[in-house]
C-alpha cells in the first residue's frame, strides 16, 4: 500500500469517527450480547443491546479494532437506537455488498458508511469494518427468540 493509498483510506473523516465511538462500553443487563472477531487482524467488537417493542432501546459496544473498524462502529452507533432487527440485517447486507461487490452506499439511515467506500479495494479490511453491524444484527435477531414479557 503506497502512502497515497493510506492517505485516501485513512481520511480525516474516518479518523474523526474512530476517535469518538458512540455508546462505547457495556450494558449492565443486556437482553443479548454478541462478540465478533476478525481472525485476519484480531479486531474485536462486543455488542450488548436491549430491544423494546421490536426496536433497539439500549445499545453498547466495546470496540477493539483498527481505525476502519472503529469508524464503522461509530457510524452504527449514531443510528442504531430505534432500529429493528430487520433494519439492522438490511444495513449489514448493504454494507457487505458495498464493500465486497462494489454495490451502492447503504440507504439511510446507514448512508454514513459512505466514508468507508475507499476500503472496497482493501479486502483484508472488510472483516473489521463489518464487525459492529454484524454483531448488532445478530444480537437483535437473538432477542426475537426470547420469551415476551
Amino acid at each position: 500500500m503506497s502512502d497515497t493509498d493510506l492517505i485516501k483510506l485513512y481520511s480525516g473523516q474516518i479518523l474523526a469517527l474512530a476517535a469518538d465511538v458512540p455508546h462505547h462500553g457495556r450494558l449492565p443487563a443486556p437482553q443479548a450480547t454478541v462478540r465478533k472477531r476478525s481472525p485476519l487482524c484480531g479486531s474485536t467488537v462486543t455488542v450488548d443491546l436491549v430491544m423494546e417493542a421490536g426496536r433497539v432501546a439500549a445499545f453498547a459496544q466495546d470496540v477493539k479494532a483498527c481505525a476502519l473498524g472503529q469508524a464503522a462502529a461509530a457510524v452504527l452507533g449514531h443510528v442504531v437506537i430505534g432500529r429493528t432487527a430487520a433494519e439492522l440485517a438490511l444495513g449489514r447486507d448493504a454494507l457487505r455488498a458495498m464493500l465486497k461487490d462494489a454495490g451502492p452506499v447503504p440507504p439511510a439511515p446507514f448512508d454514513g458508511f459512505v466514508v468507508l467506500t475507499p476500503a472496497r479495494d482493501y479486502k483484508n479490511r472488510h472483516a473489521s469494518i463489518l464487525l459492529a453491524i454484524e454483531a448488532a444484527a445478530e444480537a437483535a435477531a437473538m432477542t426475537q427468540t426470547l420469551p415476551q414479557s
